[in-house]
């Protein structure tokens, strides 16, 4: 595509002359119109400098404005306005994220150990290496500005405060096993008031110990010991928890004990009542009627031994004058009971039978 060609008038040298010459004749026509030019131009430059002022504040931000370094107000989130500078200016603080400073190590770029902030003097006159994580926001941006300097290095020199205080009360043993949690919480109450007292504007979130380990040089030593004192809680522990576990179900075998001797007892009391009146009853009959009560007695007697007992019906009516022969070695166990058959065992073998008369299969002379 062709470019189009400018008019001759517009061509070269020619475009500013004719530029000059009517700028010339608009002065010759009007004496004030240099003085036009100069206002639009403020004009223009005014409105760009006005427009300046207009700024943002994000969700969970707040802004501090300053008027000749003089705060003056604090704007919530949206779209503000402020005197374009250098009579006002805006710095504007982000309140909801979370901020932190770690102390006794860097992480950034990698990780290295800060030996003059970890290095604490324990109560019982040990040295530890206590490592920490402080978590953070700004409750003030107003403080957080104006009345601290550096406010991480300041949070960083108060978490030193505050642990080498806390630790400086605690065995080394607690700070390294039950009582870190308690370390813990205190030095972070005591790291608030120190906030607090500096007017630092900063609510702690969380302090976490990351390391509390003794020197490199005894470490494993002290790991031993803390393992082995582990152990004994662990086992303190489930010899209370079988403890727990055996003495409620031995009281409670104990108790079923003896609500079971007590209601023997009272079955045993009413049988006995029972029997007693049974035989007083039985005996108000004897002594009406003796001969009676004898008889139905003994037949009782026999209704309840004879359905158990081994019976041996031997026929009178037996001829040829032999006499019969009761093997009483085989049948008085079951007959007699275990008494009598200890009683037979001690007898010897010549005299196991007892013969009255001619025996069966042998020849009397």
């Amino acid at each position: 595509m062709q470019r189009r060609p400018f008019p001759p008038e517009f061509e070269g040298d020619e475009v500013f002359g004719q530029l000059a010459e009517r700028w010339q004749q608009w002065q010759r026509q009007s004496p004030r119109a240099p003085f036009i030019v100069v206002g639009v131009v403020v004009a223009i430059a005014a409105l760009i400098w006005l427009a300046t002022g207009f700024y943002v504040v994000g969700p969970g931000e707040q802004g501090v404005v300053l008027r000749f370094g003089k705060e003056v107000g604090r704007t919530a989130p949206g779209l503000r306005y402020h005197l374009p500078r250098p009579i006002e200016r805006v710095e504007v603080v982000n309140l909801a994220v979370v901020r932190r400073v770690e102390v006794g190590f860097r992480s950034d770029p990698r990780y290295r150990v800060v030996p003059q902030e970890s290095l604490m003097l324990t109560g019982d006159e040990n040295i530890v290496d206590a490592q920490a994580i402080v978590q953070y926001r700004v409750k003030d941006p107003g403080q957080y500005l104006f009345r601290v300097r550096d406010p991480d290095q300041a949070l960083r020199d108060a978490t030193e405060v505050s642990l080498r205080s806390v630790i400086g009360r605690t065995t080394i043993d607690d700070a390294m096993t039950v009582g870190r949690v308690r370390v813990q919480e205190s030095a972070r109450d005591f790291l608030q008031q120190l906030l607090d007292t500096y007017e630092a504007g900063l609510i702690v979130t969380e302090l976490k110990l990351q390391v509390v380990d003794p020197p490199e040089q005894v470490k494993d030593a002290f790991h031993e010991v803390v393992r082995a004192r582990e152990d004994r809680e662990r086992l303190i522990n489930e010899a209370l928890g079988y403890q727990e576990d055996v003495i409620p179900k031995a009281r409670g075998r104990a108790e079923q004990m003896i609500r079971a001797a007590e209601a023997y007892k009272a079955q045993r009391l009413i049988r006995a009542e029972g029997d007693a009146a049974k035989f007083v009853t039985v005996l108000k009959e004897y002594e009406r009627a003796q001969e009676v009560t004898e008889q139905r007695l003994y037949l009782e007697a026999l209704q309840r031994v004879l359905p158990k007992a081994q019976k041996i019906i031997i026929s009178p009516q037996l001829e040829g004058g032999v006499l019969p022969f009761l093997p009483l070695r085989e049948q008085g166990p079951r007959m007699l009971g275990p008494s009598a058959k200890d009683g037979m065992r001690t007898q010897s073998d010549d005299q196991s039978a007892i013969q009255t008369g001619p025996q069966p299969g042998r020849a009397t002379r």
